[in-house]
């Protein structure tokens, strides 16, 4: 409402494909930068942390994310 300030998005979308009626997103937390692949169905949904070829996490630069001030 009235004189509260806009708080930043805690998670954006990088990536979006539809796949029929699912689908999958690549999330990123802007906070931390951990990236997180989301799967979209029409029964269920998941969300995992998105790995590299080497099994680690990707992890976005958060600087990428935050305003100048």
């Amino acid at each position: 409402m009235f004189g509260k300030e806009k708080k930043p998005q805690r998670f954006i979308v990088r990536e979006e494909q539809a796949l029929g009626l699912s689908g999958i997103r690549i999330l990123i937390d802007t906070q931390t930068g951990v990236n997180y692949l989301n799967t979209i169905g029409e029964t269920c949904s998941g969300l995992t942390p998105l790995l590299d070829e080497n099994g680690n996490t990707v992890i976005s630069p958060v600087s990428e994310f935050t305003e100048e001030q």
